[in-house]
C-alpha cells in the first residue's frame, strides 16, 4: 500500500487479501484462546484481549494522528508494516506448539462443508446473525465519522474505542453469569440508539458522549461468542469463531459501503440515523429467536461437546441439538 504508484484498485486488493488471511488467523486465535482459557473463563479471556485491542486503538489513533501531521502517509504505512513484522516475531517466539483441534487434509471443500454444518443449526445461525447484522450496521455509522466531523473525527474514533474498552472490562470482569442472557438485547439496543441523536447534528462534545455510550454495546458479542462455543463441538470451535470473524468483517464492509452510498444522496447525519434504524430493526427481528427458555443455563462450558471428527453431518446436528443450549 505504500508503493508510490499503487492504484486504488491495488490498495483494495491488498486489503481484501489481508481480510482473507485475517479470517483464518482469527479462527486460529480464538480457538486457541478457548483452549487456554476454557469454560466460563472464556468471556474474561476474550474481554482481556478486546481490552488490549481497545487500548492499542486509543493509543494508535492518537499516535497515527501525530505521525500523519509530521510525516507522509507513505512513511507511516511503512512504519505500520514494520510493527506488524515485530508482532509476528513476538507471536512466533511466544506461542508454544499445540496438537491440532481437528485432523485430516485441508481443503476448501471441507471448510465449506463445516461452515454449512455450523450454519445448519438454527441456534447457531441466529447467534451468528445477532453478532453480524446489528454490529455491522452500526459500523456503517462509524464509517461516516470523517465526513461528519472532518477536523475532529479522531476524537470520535478514540471515544468509540474507549466505549468498547469500558464495555469489555465491565462485562468480562464484573457481570455475573446469571445476568448474561438478560443484558444481550438491551446492549444491542444501546449499540444503535445513541446514533439516533445525530438527527439534530450534535456538537462534538455531545457526539463524543453518544459514540462512547453506543460502543459500550459492542461487548454483547462477548456473551454471544460464549453462547456460540457452547453450541459447537470442541474440534469445530476454531472454525466456528473464524466464521464469526469473517462474517462480521464482511457485514462491516457491506454496511460501510451502504452508508457511503446513502451519504451521496442524503445529509451525513441522516445517513448515520438510517443505519442506526436498520440496526434496531434487525434487533427487533432477532430478539424472539434469542430468548432462552426458563430452564436453560447460560453456561455452555458446563456440558462441552465431544470431539466430532468422525461423525456424520446428521449425527453432529442431532448431538448439537441434544447436548448444547437450544434457542427458540
Amino acid at each position: 500500500m505504500a508503493l508510490p504508484t499503487m492504484p486504488v484498485w491495488g490498495i483494495l486488493g491488498v486489503l481484501g487479501a489481508q481480510g482473507l488471511v485475517g479470517a483464518v488467523a482469527g479462527g486460529v486465535r480464538w480457538g486457541l484462546l478457548g483452549e487456554i482459557v476454557p469454560g466460563p473463563g472464556y468471556v474474561l479471556g476474550r474481554s482481556v484481549m478486546s481490552m488490549s485491542l481497545g487500548a492499542t486503538q486509543i493509543g494508535g489513533y492518537a499516535l497515527g494522528g501525530v505521525l500523519i501531521a509530521v510525516a507522509s502517509p507513505r512513511r507511516v504505512l511503512l512504519l505500520g508494516a514494520a510493527l506488524y513484522l515485530v508482532a509476528a516475531i513476538i507471536a512466533r517466539l511466544g506461542l508454544t506448539r499445540r496438537p491440532p483441534r481437528a485432523v485430516g487434509r485441508f481443503s476448501i471443500g471441507q471448510t465449506w462443508r463445516v461452515n454449512v454444518e455450523l450454519w445448519s443449526l438454527p441456534a447457531r445461525r441466529n447467534s451468528y446473525l445477532a453478532m453480524w447484522v446489528p454490529n455491522g450496521l452500526v459500523v456503517g455509522c462509524q464509517a461516516l465519522f470523517i465526513p461528519y466531523a472532518p477536523g475532529s473525527a479522531e476524537v470520535l474514533f478514540v471515544c468509540c474505542a474507549t466505549g468498547m474498552l469500558a464495555g469489555d472490562v465491565i462485562v468480562g470482569r464484573f457481570l455475573p453469569i446469571q445476568w448474561r442472557p438478560r443484558v444481550v438485547i438491551p446492549m444491542k439496543v444501546l449499540l444503535a440508539v445513541p446514533y439516533l441523536l445525530f438527527m439534530i447534528h450534535l456538537p462534538l462534545a455531545m457526539a463524543a458522549i453518544a459514540v462512547t455510550l453506543a460502543s459500550f454495546g459492542f461487548s454483547a458479542n462477548l456473551l454471544l461468542q460464549e453462547r456460540l462455543i457452547g453450541l459447537t463441538p470442541g474440534d469445530l470451535r476454531g472454525q466456528a469463531l473464524g466464521l464469526h470473524s469473517a462474517g462480521l468483517l464482511t457485514m462491516q464492509a457491506v454496511a460501510a459501503s451502504v452508508a457511503g452510498a446513502l451519504a451521496q444522496w442524503v445529509p451525513i447525519a441522516t445517513a448515520m440515523v438510517l443505519m442506526a434504524v436498520l440496526s434496531l430493526l434487525a434487533i427487533v427481528v432477532l430478539t424472539p429467536r434469542l430468548r432462552l427458555r426458563q430452564d436453560e443455563p447460560w453456561d455452555g462450558a458446563r456440558s462441552p461437546h465431544p470431539t466430532a471428527s468422525n461423525r456424520t453431518a446428521p449425527a453432529l446436528r442431532q448431538a448439537s441439538r441434544v447436548r448444547a443450549w437450544t434457542l427458540r
